[in-house]
Formats: C-alpha cells, sequence, structure tokens
C-alpha cells in the first residue's frame, strides 16, 4: 500500500470500530421470560408491548439489531433516518427524511413517533434509538412554528458558524419532541434509550438534542447564542418571539431535573468517536506506525484545524516532536465552517484542502479527514485525503487553492485532484476522524 491507501485502511478500521449493529448486540439479550439491556431485565410478564421510536443515521442498523434479537417481542416501530440510509427490517418501520435541513417527511415521520409515544402506557417498553443527525431528523415544531422557519433557524445559525450543541439547544426551545419532550410524552411508560453518540464529550443533552433527558440550556441560553452570531433579527418573527416570550417565563420551560417523567427512563450509551479513533491508533501500531492521540475533542474553524495539521506534520519532519517518524497522529471531534461563500463541501473537505497547501512538498506526508458516517456536508463524499503533491497538481491545472477555500467549495478542487474520500454511507456516525501520517514505515 502506498501512504494514501495505508490512510484510507485506518480510516475504515475506525468506522468498524463504531458499528452500531454491534454496539446493540451487546448490550441487548432475551430469554424467556425478560428482555435484559444493559443488565437491567423487562420481563415479559409486567410489559405487555415492546416498541421502537428512534431517528439519526445510524438508527436502522441499531433497528436490525434489535429485531435480530429480541424477534416477535417487538409489537411495532418507526425509525426516521437521513435519505440514503435505509436497511431493510421487518417489524420497524424504516422513514427517510431530510438532514441537515429538516424537511416535510421528517415533520409526518416525527408524528408517528409521537403517536406511538402517546399510545404507551405503564405496561409497555418503549426503547428508542438515537444516533448522530436525530436532531434534524426527528422534527417536530411547536404550534406557533411552521417546518419553514424552523429550517430557516437552522440554516441561518449553522452558516454563522454554530457549533453542534448550541444549534441544537435553539431547537429545542421550538421543539415538541427535543428537550427532553419525548420523556414527557412517553410516560408513564418505562424508557430505555439506547445511543451511538455523535457530540464531544458524549453529553446526553446534546445527543439528538436531548429528548429523553433534562435540559441545562435555557430560552435565555438561545437568545444569547442568536446574539453571539449576531442573527438575532434574521430569525422568523414567530421564533424571535417565542424565545423572548419563553425568556420572559410566559412559556414552560424544557424538561429540567426533578421532574417525574425522567423517573421512568434509562440511557445507554454503545459507542462513541473514542472507540473509532482507539481503533485508529490499533491499526496503524500494527503497520508499524508510532501513534499519538492527540485529542477527541477537536473543535474549532475546519480551514485552521487543517494548517494545525500541516503545522504539526513539519514538526514531526524537522525535530521529531510530538512523535518520531514514522509517525500517525490521530484526533476526533467536529469542527464547524463558518459559510462565506456558495461552493460545494463539508468541514472534512475543508480542513484536507487547507492542509494541503501547507503540506505543498513534503515527502511521505498524508492528511485524511473524514466523516464516520461517510457523508460530509450536502456531499457524496466522507471528507478528504491530501499528500504533498496535490497542491502541486492543481496548479497544473490552473487551480488555486485560497480561491476555493474563499468560495467553500473544497469538494470541487479535492475532485479534481483525486482527493475526494468516498465510502457511501456507513450506518454508523461518531463524528469525525482526523488521520495525519509522517514518514513511510514501509521503506524501512
Amino acid at each position: 500500500m502506498n501512504l494514501k491507501e495505508t490512510a484510507l485502511s485506518i480510516f475504515r478500521e475506525a468506522v468498524r470500530a463504531a458499528d452500531p449493529y454491534d454496539g446493540v448486540r451487546k448490550v441487548v439479550t432475551v430469554n424467556e421470560s425478560a428482555i435484559i439491556i444493559d443488565g437491567k431485565p423487562y420481563p415479559f410478564s409486567r410489559y405487555h408491548r415492546i416498541i421502537v421510536v428512534g431517528a439519526g443515521k445510524a438508527s436502522p442498523r441499531m433497528a436490525k439489531a434489535l429485531e435480530d434479537v429480541a424477534g416477535t417481542h417487538i409489537e411495532s416501530g418507526w425509525i426516521n433516518t437521513k435519505y440514503g440510509h435505509s436497511i431493510h427490517t421487518g417489524r420497524i418501520h424504516i422513514h427517510e427524511c431530510g438532514h441537515p435541513v429538516p424537511d416535510e417527511n421528517g415533520v409526518e415521520g416525527t408524528r408517528n413517533i409521537i403517536d406511538l409515544l402517546k399510545s404507551a402506557d405503564e405496561n409497555t417498553l418503549i426503547i428508542a434509538l438515537l444516533s448522530g443527525g436525530g436532531s434534524a431528523l426527528a422534527p417536530a415544531p411547536t404550534d406557533s412554528i411552521t417546518l419553514t422557519e424552523k429550517q430557516d433557524v437552522t440554516r441561518i445559525l449553522l452558516n454563522a458558524g454554530s457549533s453542534i450543541g448550541e444549534l441544537n439547544a435553539v431547537r429545542k426551545h421550538l421543539s415538541v419532541l427535543k428537550g427532553g419532550g419525548m420523556a414527557r410524552l412517553a410516560y408513564p411508560a418505562r424508557l430505555h434509550v439506547l445511543i451511538l453518540s455523535d457530540v464531544i464529550g458524549d453529553r446526553l443533552d446534546t445527543i439528538a438534542s436531548g429528548p429523553a433527558v433534562a435540559d441545562e440550556s435555557t430560552f435565555h441560553d438561545c437568545i444569547t447564542v442568536c446574539e453571539r452570531y449576531k442573527c438575532l433579527d434574521r430569525l422568523p418573527g414567530s421564533v424571535r418571539n417565542r424565545l423572548m416570550d419563553g425568556e420572559a417565563g410566559n412559556i414552560p420551560e424544557t424538561a429540567k431535573p426533578g421532574d417525574p417523567f425522567l423517573d421512568t427512563v434509562k440511557t445507554t450509551l454503545i459507542g462513541n468517536n473514542r472507540m473509532s479513533v482507539e481503533a485508529a491508533k490499533r491499526s496503524a501500531g500494527a503497520l508499524g506506525f508510532n501513534t499519538l492521540v492527540l485529542t477527541t475533542v477537536l473543535e474549532g474553524e475546519a480551514s485552521r484545524m487543517g494548517t494545525f495539521f500541516a503545522a504539526v506534520a513539519s514538526e514531526i519532519h524537522e525535530t521529531g516532536n510530538p512523535i518520531t517518524v514514522p509517525a500517525c497522529v490521530i484526533t476526533g471531534g467536529e469542527t464547524t465552517v463558518t459559510v462565506r461563500g456558495t461552493g460545494t463541501g463539508g468541514r472534512n473537505q475543508e480542513m484536507a484542502l487547507a492542509a494541503a497547501e501547507a503540506i505543498s512538498g513534503m515527502k511521505d506526508t498524508v492528511f485524511l479527514s473524514g466523516g464516520t458516517d461517510g457523508t460530509d456536508g450536502p456531499t457524496d463524499a466522507a471528507g478528504g485525503i491530501v499528500d504533498g503533491e496535490i497542491k502541486r497538481t492543481g496548479d497544473d491545472l490552473g487551480l488555486v487553492i485560497d480561491d476555493f477555500l474563499e468560495r467553500n467549495d473544497s469538494y470541487r478542487y479535492l475532485d479534481k485532484v483525486g482527493g475526494l474520500v468516498k465510502t457511501g454511507p456507513t450506518g454508523t456516525n461518531v463524528m469525525d476522524v482526523q488521520i495525519l501520517l509522517v514518514g513511510n514505515p514501509l521503506k524501512g
């Protein structure tokens, strides 16, 4: 394998380690008298109905695993997922809808989820399957807000460079389901939530906007976020009025600690970014690299992070710090892009393109950044992979990296120089993984 192929093989191992099917099978078993989830038995004599709900890019594989374990004990279910992410299931219906901007299919699917939640009683066990993308894929706007207005809010905040946590705080306060709303609707049924984490720090109140846990954010926090990104005045009037009415105490807050409907909820984490990063480290080590996990909480502007990785590569070449060649530096997390242009791309592609310019001319140097879900922004690529020769290729084609970065058009540049990572939907989602290779152990 050449160095780019090596980086791709390490990335594939990172994705494989976050398989949601395996994650569910590790925590769910069934015997003749009960379904057991994370060590907690739910006797069939008590729970006459088992229904399944959920949302996320990885939720279909979670649903498939649950069906393979529990079989006919499951009465029915409904999962919302992103277009192109469906798989065949039996009793649990898989419904495709829009992501990252919610659409009418998402609203329709979420109505079915809400109907199932409302049908439950104290003799019902609800199993919720949540993963990355669950917030956008389960839109349930409050009565005063339309889907179009909620879509506008999502676009405005994403384009302003807000973090996923900040965006989800606002979403919670515009939703029936988020911010503990699922738990409220499910009560008095027993609710067990299985989660594949796609957020830094695995915060349960952030994953899928925390539909089954207490919410720390407030209406006041939402207004602060919008003011921070100078977009409060650009929000639809109904949204701005709701946030201000909530801050004034005229609208009930999201779920808070001590609310009785939270007492019937249990949550189990089945996978996260750390597991993927550790798998990448093991894979790189087996190939002969000296390995270093720099962080699993990478945040910040994607293009700046690309320049940072190039600086790390230069330091390794020149001084052997922070690790000697052949070196593999691995990180995980989720960066952001402040959209200024009208191009096509995603945070991983933008990071790779920024790195490409700074590592130009470096020998035996490869940088890959990819989304574990197989998609990066509104594109068919998981991310980008670059080496010290890619800029020269682009120069020969008359392409100027800075122009493409200015337009947020990383996809088109990388497509022309062979720098896109394409995996197709992977069935999982535990944020992004970055792999920097400096030196080639195969060269001895």
